[in-house]
This record gives structure tokens, C-alpha cells and sequence, in this order.
């Protein structure tokens, strides 16, 4: 969402489920690899199970007559509710658009045998059933609004806000199985197909200027789901032409554009790639994934700075402030990136995946109350500004509420006769296809491996794929039933076990992690640390941290958060040798580090463990 004037330019849609992704008329052969729905994966004790059960307390903190509450006022209905405040206040334009979320984040989490928040989406889809017109029109804020987008007036961004509903009630159906869920989203399907039908081309793509969200992508999905092809009609209408001719090029003319308009864009092309099998939208998805990735994301994996790219690609050492790394910006890049795994089954985008979750998503929500960031800052000497509670509903509150309820659907993937093991995480997989359970335990990222057993009522033959990292060096190795194996493969690959499997086997692999730098690509002197997949942050104190300033003032409508104090000044580091373990040693804690023979030495710690205190991530090294 555009809410700062750093940029020039003025999805939470169904994941779905394998059956479904592929099927279409003129759709390409088939996937390299397949996800699996979250309702085939449950996350076991472990740093992500305990993310999870934080953003879970947090969802069941709303109160579900106030969100709500302007759906009814709009609709006529009588609310007595206290009105939120923030971004859905009732004077904001953008109302409505966390409750969207919110009936993501309880779909998601419904796949996964959540029955108490299953419940709570199925009763606001029955109350959002009364609030929607005959017309189909279901929001929180009136038709105007967009009579106003028609005549370029101004209006903040009504399509993102009804993209967000719809995806939402679109996941109630796919993953919570709520047929009136279906109904609404073919509702407000059908409206949007006639709001758009008197426009022209100059029109609608002067309409496309404003931020939609991924209305192409939600009502891609909707076509399939609903058995609607026509619909797919209306979706093209969101391609936004205008962006996507110089990514079909392999053209890079991102600067000056605003990173979370244009992502969730680049999903609807994948989408449309997914069901026509038109090469140009693969291209256009994938040359965007594999430029942002390599030549736009920051250590952490996150991309941004003041919600846009403000710099030609590859120069980022200028590019850090203290609104970098949007989260909306995270979340929609590892959707984007699930995608272009699927087609390519290349390992670099599980490696980032695994990157940007650990240090973009990880870390961006308080342990204490759950509640999120809206950027991951990476200026030296600030701290996460974290919401107050009721108080903001950003973009971002509602993306990482969607973001932690579905932290187990990219760790696996499967072909025909194989099963890929992305991410590191303890974990239950039903493999139905082939009749398999597998057993993922790990303490990842503080142990450096994991150990797979697998469940089978008789021998299966398949082919497991552990991803070795580009991080892990050193004695990589593996085990199966305690004796070791010979021919462990190399960072950047997967080590594949082809064998036929019996009940109780189990494949040990050792994931070694060391400390690297990762420098800026215009100035290595700019330098992050890394110890395997985990960024490292200094800590830098709590100066100036007090009640009043450390989490961020209520939210006033169309505004973001913003810090009330200055940063304070990092050290510069000079290196002692090429190697970064001469000069910073192991701390008292696992993962934890400490600079030696420094002006001012300073401890490091993983980033997503580090909250309320003022830190860097970034460092000027000399040598």
C-alpha cells in the first residue's frame, strides 16, 4: 500500500488445493513439483508450531462483532460494536480489508484442524451473507468509492480492500469447506464484472494505476473453484499491461515503482500462466522473481525501501532507511516464489524461501501479544516498531496474520515419484498419494540437520529430496537407520535418496552452518552477517526506549507508522582476516556471536530473536 511519498507511482488469494492448481483447458503438461495443502501437513513442537500458537492468541483477540462492524452500518444493520481504530476505522477508505485477512488467516488455520477459529470464520461469512446487496456488492465502505475510482477522483485504493474480502471468502471454501463462502466471492465476482464492462481500455487501464491487490489472481482462482471460465475474462482485465510488457522483455524498469502494487500483480500472471499455459506470463514471473531475488533483496530477503525501489538494480548500500522491507512485500514474494518452485524445481528458490522466512516473516510479530510490524527495518540504531493492539490493522497486520497460520505449506512438494523436503521444521506429512507418512525432527535452526522417518503400511518405492543449502559447508552427511552413506551432494542441490522404503526407516542429514558475510552488491564494504540461513543483528541498547515510544502511536486514517525517536550511531567494524571466525566468536547462547578487537565490540544474535532494543544489521567493514 502506498501510505509515504517515497515512491512515484501513485493477496491473500485460495492457495489451492493440488487437484485444482493444474486443471484447465490449454493448461501446460504438468508441474516439476506440487505443494501440498495444508491440511496433508502439521506443524510438531518447534520454533515454527510456537509462531504459529502466537498469531493463533492473537486471532482469537478479535472480536468478531468489531470487525464487523462497518460491513453492517454500510449494510443497514444495527452494530453496537466499538468501532477499530487505524486503518479500520470508520472514517478510513481502506475498512474492511482486515476482516478479508481475517477470514484467510481462519481458513488457513481451519485446514489444519483448527476448529475453534473455523468457527469463527463460517459465523462472520453467515453475517457478511446479510450484509451483502442483491447486486453482489459485499463491503465495508460504499459503491462510491469506486464511482470515484471511475472518474479519477480521488480515493485510496477500493479494489485492493475488495480483493482482499474475496480472498478471503474464496479460502473459506477451498480450505474451511464453506459452501455460502463460495457464493459470496461468485457474488462479488459477478459485480465486478459488470462495473468493469463499460470500460474501455484507456479507462480501465487508468484504473489500473491504483492499487488492486490481486484481483486478477483472486478471480483466476475463482474461475477454477467456481467451474466458471468466464470469469478468466474479467481477471485479464487486471493484467496491467503497462508493467508487464517490459518483464515479458526481460527488461528491468522497476525503480521509481511500489513493490506491493506490483507483486501481487506478478501472481495473477503466474496464475494465468498456471491455466492457459501462455509461455509470455511465465516469463514475465519469472524474470521479475529472479531479478528482485538477485539484484533487488537485502540480506534478510526482503525487498523495498519506503514501499518502493527507489535505485537502479544492484545498488543497494543506499537503499536503507528506516521504513525498508515492507512485510506485505515478504509475504507476496514467497507466494510468487512457490509458484516459479513449482514450474522449475530449482533449489535457489527454496534457498530464498528459507532465507526471507527465517529473517522477513520470523521476528515480525511481538512474542508477548502477537502483534505485527509493518517494516522490517534495516537502518543502523533503530528497533522494530511493533502495533498497538486495536490500534493500527496496516496492510502487513493483515498479511503476517495470513503469514504465521501458514507456515507449514512450503516445507514439502512432491512429483510422481518423489518427495521434496524444502524447509527444516518439525512436521507431520500425509503423503496419500503413495500411502506414506513422513516424520520431520528437527530443532532447526539451532540444530544444524534434520532426521525424516517414514510411516508405511508396506514397502514404497519414491525418491526423497532433502535440499542441501547453498549455506551448509563443512562435514555434510547422512545417515539411514544409524550407518552412513557415501555420495552426500554438494550446496546449491538436493541429496536424493531413490529406494524402496520400509516402515520405520530413518534418513538422518547433518546441515553444518558457518558465519558469512554478505556484502551489498554496489559496496562490499557494506556488509550483513549471517551465520547459515539466519541473519545476525548487533545489538545497540535500549536508549531512549520507554512505554511511550517503543511501539508504534494509534494509527491515524492513511497514515503508517513512524519512529518518535532518531536512531543512534552503529560502529564501524575492521576486518581481522578474510575469515569472519578470527575476529567474532561464539557467545554464551546458541546462535549467538561476539565481535572481537573493536573499537566498540557488540553482540550479535539471530534477528528474528531480537525485539525491543535498538540494533544493526548492517555494517561498514573495513580491512
Amino acid at each position: 500500500m502506498k501510505r509515504r511519498d517515497f515512491v512515484a507511482l501513485s493477496a491473500a488469494a485460495a492457495v489451492l488445493p493440488l487437484s485444482r492448481r493444474w486443471t484447465a483447458s490449454g493448461s501446460p503438461a504438468g508441474p516439476a513439483a506440487e505443494p501440498f495443502d495444508l491440511s496433508r501437513v502439521r506443524l510438531l513442537p518447534g520454533p515454527l508450531y510456537d509462531e504459529m500458537q502466537i498469531n493463533r492468541k492473537f486471532l482469537l483477540a478479535q472480536n468478531p462483532d468489531r470487525l464487523l462492524h462497518t460491513f453492517r452500518l454500510k449494510a443497514g444493520l444495527p452494530s453496537n460494536a466499538e468501532p477499530l481504530g487505524g486503518w479500520e476505522a470508520p472514517v478510513n477508505e481502506l475498512r474492511g480489508h482486515y476482516t478479508g485477512h481475517y477470514l484467510s488467516a481462519c481458513a488457513l488455520m481451519a485446514a489444519q484442524g483448527d476448529a475453534e477459529l473455523k468457527a469463527r470464520g463460517n459465523g462472520l461469512v453467515a453475517e457478511l451473507a446479510r450484509c451483502q446487496q442483491p447486486n453482489g456488492y459485499l463491503s465495508a465502505f460504499p459503491e462510491e468509492f469506486f464511482d470515484r475510482l471511475r472518474a479519477d477522483q480521488p480515493v485510496w485504493a477500493p479494489f485492493y480492500t475488495y480483493h482482499k474480502i474475496m480472498a478471503g471468502l474464496l479460502d473459506m471454501h477451498v480450505h474451511a469447506g464453506n459452501a455460502q463462502a463460495l457464493d459470496l466471492a461468485k457474488g462479488m465476482a459477478r459485480w465486478t464484472t459488470r462495473w468493469t464492462q463499460p470500460l474501455g481500455d484507456y479507462d480501465m487501464a487508468r484504473v489500473l494505476e491504483r492499487e488492486y491487490g490481486g484481483m486478477n489472481e483472486v478471480l483466476y482462482n475463482l474461475s477454477v473453484v467456481a467451474e466458471d471460465p468466464g470469469l478468466r475474462g474479467t481477471a485479464r482485465r487486471f493484467d496491467h499491461e503497462r508493467v508487464f510488457a517490459p518483464l515479458a522483455q526481460g527488461v528491468d524498469q522497476l525503480k521509481g515503482l511500489h513493490a506491493n502494487t506490483l507483486i501481487p500483480k506478478i501472481i495473477g500472471a503466474a496464475r494465468r500462466y498456471e491455466l492457459t499455459g501462455d509461455p509470455r506470463y511465465r516469463r514475465i514471473a519469472e524474470y521479475f522473481w529472479r531479478e528482485v531475488t538477485s539484484m533487488r533483496a537485502y540480506a534478510t530477503g526482503g525487498t523495498s525501501n519506503g514501499e518502493g525501489w527507489g535505485a537502479e538494480p544492484g545498488v543497494l548500500s543506499t537503499q536503507l532507511s528506516g521504513y525498508t522491507q515492507e512485510d506485505c512485500v515478504t509475504y507476496n514474494m514467497l507466494k510468487l516464489t512457490r509458484h516459479v518452485f513449482g514450474w522449475t524445481g530449482d533449489p535457489a528458490c527454496a534457498d530464498y524461501y528459507e532465507r526471507a522466512l527465517w529473517n522477513g516473516i520470523v521476528g515480525s510479530q511481538h512474542p508477548s501479544d502477537g502483534n505485527k510490524l509493518y517494516y522490517v527495518n534495516l537502518q543502523a540504531g533503530l528497533w522494530k516498531l511493533f502495533g498497538t493492539p486495536t490500534q493500527d490493522y496496516w496492510c502487513c497486520t493483515g498479511t503476517m496474520s495470513e503469514a504465521f497460520a501458514k507456515l507449514g505449506d512450503s516445507i514439502y512438494f512432491q512429483d510422481q515419484h518423489s518427495l521434496f523436503v524444502n524447509l527444516f521444521a518439525a512436521s507431520e506429512l500425509d503423503w496419500q498419494e503413495h500411502g506414506v507418512k513422513v516424520t520431520q525432527e528437527t530443532g532447526f535452526p539451532v540444530e544444524q540437520g534434520t532426521t525424516l522417518t517414514v510411516h508405511t503400511p508396506k514397502p514404497a518405492a519414491f525418491a526423497l529430496k532433502v535440499r542441501v543449502p547453498y549455506w551448509a559447508t563443512g562435514a555434510n552427511g547422512a545417515t539411514l537407520n544409524g550407518k552412513p552413506l557415501e555420495g552426500f551432494a554438494g550446496p546449491g542441490g538436493y541429496y536424493v535418496l531413490d529406494r524402496t522404503w520400509k516402515d520405520g526407516d530413518r534418513l538422518s542429514v547433518k546441515l553444518p552452518m558457518g558465519l558469512h558475510a554478505h556484502p551489498m552488491p554496489d559496496d562490499p564494504s557494506v556488509q550483513a552477517f549471517m551465520y547459515g540461513p539466519l541473519v545476525l543483528a548487533g545489538k545497540l541498547g535500549t536508549e531512549g526506549l520507554t512505554a511511550a515510544t517503543i511501539r508504534a502511536e494509534p494509527t491515524k486514517p492513511r497514515t503508517v507508522p513512524g519512529y518518535p525517536l532518531e536512531p543512534i550511531p552503529a560502529p564501524d567494524f575492521v576486518a581481522h582476516g578474510a575469515d569472519l571466525a578470527a575476529w567474532i566468536k561464539p557467545g554464551a547462547q546458541p546462535g549467538e556471536f561476539q565481535t572481537t578487537r573493536q573499537t566498540r565490540d557488540v553482540t550479535l544474535v539471530p534477528f528474528n530473536k531480537l525485539f525491543d532494543e535498538r540494533y544493526a544489521v548492517y555494517w561498514k567493514v573495513t580491512s
